[in-house]
């Protein structure tokens, strides 16, 4: 175990987890010149193509030091996005350390910050390491500064490297070695096992990816999930190298993989704890919480016949994403569909786009939503995500809507414009303070369901790039909500209903009806779009009728004959608009998803 590092990188989005841990696998000769590319553990085409690491993947590194000693690194990679805190808050658990990466051009950001919190949280030694220092903007000396006043880390352990060169990275290994602690445990102890990480092989079943705390597992074992007092027989136990190694154990420090037998990654869940059935451990490992959805939307298919085929791929889905959940939906303008809970928006955009991509299945997405708590006259308490399912207003007493703490990193002259954008949002309980000069740490307390709209596009937008944005979910506040409705043709679109606040419900209906006048073609009669709260019309747009011109053949005469003729046309037009349907093309709902100013 003296010879064992357990340690994972954490960082802000973009700052060069995956790079370096590319440099650090060329460097242990794990892979061939031949068979090497970027982002060697990222294996899904979304994340090479955004740069970025949805799902956390673990690797051991054998490693000599200068010293001639052996040793053995397991790194585990970590998703930087806020939606995956979770998953990240686990991965740190299974750590002794952390490298915290910091890009030497940006400086220290909104969610370096918060993760390092997480990493302060689990008692990890942290090495901060200063990362992009070949870029002409490079300011080492000024992050440094940064990293000892802001996160008040010793900076005579800073490492200065070039993950993109592959300068410095000898020297981040031998940090490792001497900085971080070995890990702890009694491998003769009953066995406690972390899941930090599962996915799905289709010939084998669920990969679990666990740190062995105490205790030790072989294949034939039979263990046991303490969340839910499920048993399996262990098949196989191994290292996770470029491809998985088995081993005759895994013991206490080490971490590494079971097969089991196990159907589904659901099973699984991130933070439980394993122990033998026969002899367990007398109590779970602390910190293991069960996933929330936070974002609600529902997915249609364009063509109605695809129906079948996205219920088989979100089951497929499901397989290696224990985190979405869905439940069969309907509307009258889309038919059939899923309503799907989601992690945040970027897993929705993920999500979405497998669907498209893996699948070859179009869809169209209802406006995203949150939970809302209903608490009703008679007592009742209701939880509602759906438009569908808002209750009678006659019989509503009060409404909780979901507020989350969001924490916005930027230089100073951009605070106007973002303080405005937060009042805005219904921000409350501003305060701000400045790390260091010229930059400023603003924390606002935002309704949830204001964020998901499009409250990070808006942010990079008016901070050019600067600003970044961290949140943690807070608690549930009473709220003036209403159920906005669009009416086309005097008919409701339901696919198009919102739950919105009172105060920002016209604007989002004038929004909505604009967009839609856009998008639906022009029919031989007017078409009115309306936004409607109940019974009362707070917003309409009229699409104008195609129109003949029927006194073309009139030259001269009395006037009487042409008012006739239009007199008959207005007739006929009143008598279509009573019989007429009007089909909405499908990127009409597309459109009153996108911001006002795309």
């Amino acid at each position: 175990m003296k010879n064992i590092r357990n340690f994972c990188i954490i960082a802000h989005i973009d700052h060069g987890k995956s790079t370096l841990a590319d440099r650090m696998i060329q460097l242990c000769d794990l892979v061939t010149e031949r068979e090497f590319k970027d982002q060697l553990l990222d294996n899904m085409d979304i994340e090479r193509e955004r740069g970025i690491t949805i799902k956390s993947q673990t690797i051991c590194l054998p490693y000599t030091a200068k010293d001639g000693k052996p040793y053995l690194l397991n790194l585990v990679d970590t998703p930087g996005h806020v939606d995956f805190s979770y998953e990240v808050s686990r991965a740190l658990s299974s750590c002794e350390g952390a490298l915290l990466l910091i890009d030497a051009a940006q400086g220290v950001e909104a969610q370096t910050l918060a993760n390092l919190y997480l990493a302060m949280e689990n008692d990890l030694e942290i090495i901060p390491v200063i990362n992009k220092i070949d870029l002409p903007s490079a300011e080492p000396e000024r992050v440094a500064l940064q990293i000892e006043e802001d996160l008040g880390l010793d900076s005579s352990d800073i490492q200065l490297c070039s993950a993109k060169t592959g300068a410095g990275v000898e020297d981040i290994f031998e940090a490792i070695v001497s900085l971080l602690p070995p890990p702890e445990g009694d491998p003769d102890a009953p066995l406690q096992l972390l899941i930090f990480d599962a996915n799905y092989d289709p010939f084998r079943g669920t990969i679990i990816s666990v740190r062995v705390i105490n205790g030790t597992v072989k294949p034939g074992e039979t263990i046991k999930f303490m969340s839910n007092n499920q048993q399996y027989r262990v098949e196989e136990v191994g290292l996770f190298k470029l491809r998985k190694e088995p081993q005759k154990q895994l013991s206490a420090g080490q971490v590494g993989y079971i097969l089991a037998g196990i159907k589904t990654v659901a099973d699984t869940r991130p933070g439980d704890t394993i122990t033998h059935a026969a002899k367990p451990a007398a109590s779970p490992l602390p910190g293991f919480k069960e996933i929330q959805q936070v974002v609600f939307s529902s997915l249609y298919p364009i063509s109605t016949d695809e129906y079948e085929d996205l219920a088989a791929a979100l089951e497929k889905l499901k397989l290696n994403d224990a985190a979405l959940t869905f439940e069969k939906d309907s509307s009258a303008a889309l038919g059939f569909g899923f309503r799907c809970g989601f992690l945040g928006l970027l897993h929705l955009e993920v999500i979405q786009e497998r669907l498209e991509r893996e699948f070859d299945i179009s869809l169209i997405l209802t406006v995203p939503s949150v939970q809302y708590i209903f608490y009703l006259s008679d007592g009742t308490r209701l939880t509602v995500d759906n438009p569908a399912h808002y209750p009678d207003p006659g019989h509503i007493d009060k409404i909780e809507e979901p507020f989350i703490k969001a924490t916005i990193l930027m230089p100073e002259k951009y605070m106007g414009p973002v303080m405005t954008l937060c009042m805005e949002r219904r921000g409350e309980n501003t305060s701000f303070h400045y790390p260091t000069p010229g930059r400023i740490e603003l924390n606002c307390e935002l309704p949830l369901a204001e964020v998901i709209y499009d409250f990070y596009d808006k942010l990079k937008s008016i901070t050019q790039g600067y600003g970044s944005f961290d949140y943690e979910m807070l608690d549930y506040r009473k709220s003036d909500l209403a159920k906005l409705d669009i009416l086309v043709n005097g008919e409701v679109v339901d696919a198009l209903s919102q739950l919105v606040h009172k105060s920002n419900a016209r604007a989002r209906g004038l929004h909505a009806c604009e967009m839609l006048k856009q998008e639906i073609p022009r029919q031989m009669f007017k078409i009115a779009i309306q936004a409607a709260i109940g019974g009362t019309i707070i917003a309409r747009t009229n699409v104008s009728a195609l129109r003949k011109d029927v006194t073309a053949k009139c030259y001269g005469g009395d006037i009487s004959r042409k008012r006739k003729l239009l007199e008959k046309q207005k007739a006929g037009k009143k008598r279509m608009k009573t019989v007429g349907n009007v089909d909405i093309p499908q990127n009409a709902f597309l459109a009153v998803l996108k911001s006002d100013h795309q």
